[in-house]
């Protein structure tokens, strides 16, 4: 990636204020199916980046909601990292290796006053919240629990003492916030499904929003580089990094998505394709994963190429 787009102007910034001093990004995908030409995108302009800057680029495979995850998906994202030539030269990453620390730092919170153990449902918990993200939601009626119980709770919830959705982990934010997402969100829920890495150790599960943050900190990523559906994700990514003493402190900045028109990107409906058996596979040549782009004879060059000849920009 030769040409200079608004992403390298704020990293050319940083480096030149001396807030870094190597780049070092990463691609995070859920390993709940295979990767397409949307994918390729973010893979290009991340392992590119750090290229460009003689960096660091990590794969970091983001396995925190087990439902529907495995090894089958993990083996064809490093697959298919390697046949695009965007091997990790930071190293291959599970979101599960950072389990423990998560559940660490939220403990930190609790005893700060900063969290708190929620008894509302999910439709109960979206009802207080406020569906209209125009009007500011009600405070659950366990927004006041002290530290103590909170934390004695929040053990509890670990050690598997309550159900699925009795009971989940909330942020104590703004509840008046413009910002649906900022409105004391969930931090864990409980889940009894076993784990494709970590088994039965875990019942309760760090939700993406919370755990993103504190994994790009822990591997010391300069730059989260994502696509603009996080765009109002950021204050709380911004919030998490600093209510925790995290060794670093990285900076998200979002990109508009790739789009063709035509084509389906949605993986949960391309894995309805495959699972329904309306295709062959998830490399049938008629699909947009990178393995059924393979099969029908694009070259990595070719995705590559296409990659950067759409650019980087905010608009779609």
């Amino acid at each position: 990636m030769a040409d200079k787009n608004f992403l390298t102007e704020i990293i050319d910034a940083d480096l030149a204020e001396g807030k870094i001093s190597e780049i070092h990004t990463r691609f995070p995908p859920e390993p709940n199916g295979y990767l397409h030409i949307g994918s390729a995108k973010a893979i290009y302009i991340n392992w590119s980046i750090a290229n460009q800057y003689g960096g660091k680029f990590n794969l970091r495979l983001d396995d925190t909601n087990p439902a529907r995850e495995g090894e089958e998906y993990v083996n064809s994202i490093i697959e298919d990292l390697h046949w695009l030539g965007a091997d990790p030269n930071g190293g291959i990453f599970y979101g599960s290796d950072y389990f423990d620390k998560c559940y660490e730092y939220a403990e930190k919170l609790i005893l700060e006053g900063k969290a708190y153990v929620d008894d509302l449902t999910r439709d109960e918990m979206r009802e207080y919240r406020g569906a209209d993200a125009g009007k500011p939601s009600r405070p659950s009626p366990w927004r006041d629990r002290t530290p103590e119980e909170n934390l004695d709770l929040f053990r509890r919830m670990r050690a598997g003492e309550f159900q699925e959705g009795e009971k989940t982990l909330r942020a104590k934010i703004d509840l008046a916030s413009g910002n649906f997402n900022m409105r004391d969100p969930v931090l864990y829920r409980i889940r009894y499904i076993e784990h494709h890495r970590q088994g039965t150790k875990w019942c309760i599960f760090p939700m993406y929003d919370f755990a993103h943050p504190i994994q790009d900190a822990l591997e010391g990523i300069t730059h989260s580089l994502c696509s603009l559906e996080y765009e109002a994700h950021r204050p709380l990514y911004d919030c998490v990094i600093q209510n925790t003493d995290v060794p670093s402190k990285p900076r998200q900045i979002e990109f508009a998505r790739l789009g063709i028109n035509y084509t389906v990107m949605s993986k949960r409906k391309l894995r309805k394709l495959v699972e329904e058996h309306y295709v062959s596979g998830w490399d049938d040549p008629r699909m947009p994963p990178l393995c059924g782009l393979r099969r029908r004879g694009y070259t990595p060059k070719s995705i590559r190429n296409f990659c950067e000849r759409i650019g980087v920009s905010k608009v779609d």
